[in-house]
């Protein structure tokens, strides 16, 4: 049996059983937290499923890399470093490179995502309902955003839905999970903030519907370590969204 109520391994076709769940860890500048966010995803439970924890380190300069090496020894996570600083998508395109599951799941360095979310990530997938699920941090609990961050990722996701005739609540959400089959058939280009719009715009593309699931949320604070900024951030994000919905 698959955990969560999902069909038995003759159901899922072509997956081989036991499924095995990548975790894709981008991390950068964040020695205050992986090594919590990194037992977080060790311990969550996924049943029956294998668990492999991917993370790639865009050349952290505070120490990160030192404690990445220090978890790594544990023998239970593949660690990858960057050779100089590229950003949170040249980051995810080298853990979407390197691993090895069936699921793919992406999951932020900071604690702002909960890894107990992802058994509801992972059911509407394991239930054969999609093929790409995002944990909404609008449809869940979650602490109150900055409200130019809020307002922002709403503006951005209400272009999406219009572009794309869809209707998201969150395109921005780090809680992107998708199917090997869907991470073989991308081809990723942007570095930085362009990754979510990018690869939300190619999965479009690709005629998939994205389902949604509420997750839980505790946004950073700017001295917390919080990195985007949405006056800076957000053109950028909007150029990438129109530039991949007519070309590829």
């Amino acid at each position: 049996m698959l955990p969560f109520g999902g069909p038995s391994a003759g159901q899922i076709g072509e997956w081989s059983s036991p499924l095995k769940l990548s975790v894709i860890i981008p991390c950068y500048n964040e020695r205050a937290t992986v090594a919590k966010l990194l037992d977080q995803v060790r311990a969550v439970d996924i049943g029956e499923l294998e668990k492999e924890i991917v993370v790639v380190d865009d050349f952290s300069t505070d120490g990160t890399r030192e404690i990445l090496r220090e978890q790594a020894e544990r023998g239970d996570i593949r660690l990858f470093f960057l050779p100089h600083n590229q950003g949170k998508g040249a980051a995810c395109r080298e853990g979407l490179k390197q691993a090895t599951g069936d699921i793919l799941l992406i999951q932020d360095a900071d604690l702002e995502y909960d890894p107990a979310d992802y058994p509801v990530l992972l059911r509407p997938i394991l239930n054969s309902r999609t093929k790409v699920v995002y944990g909404s941090r609008f449809l869940g609990e979650h602490k109150a955003m900055y409200f130019w961050h809020a307002v922002g990722n709403q503006m951005l996701t209400l272009i999406t839905n219009i572009l794309f005739d869809t209707t998201l609540t969150d395109m921005e959400t780090c809680y992107k999970v998708f199917t090997k089959d869907i991470a073989d058939r991308l081809r990723l280009r942007s570095d930085r903030w362009g990754f979510d719009p990018e690869i939300t715009a190619k999965i479009m593309r690709m005629g998939h519907r994205i389902y949604e699931v509420p997750i839980s949320y505790t946004g950073r604070e700017h001295w917390e370590g919080k990195k985007i900024v949405a006056w800076r951030d957000g053109p950028r994000v909007l150029l990438t969204l129109l530039r991949y919905r007519f070309f590829k």
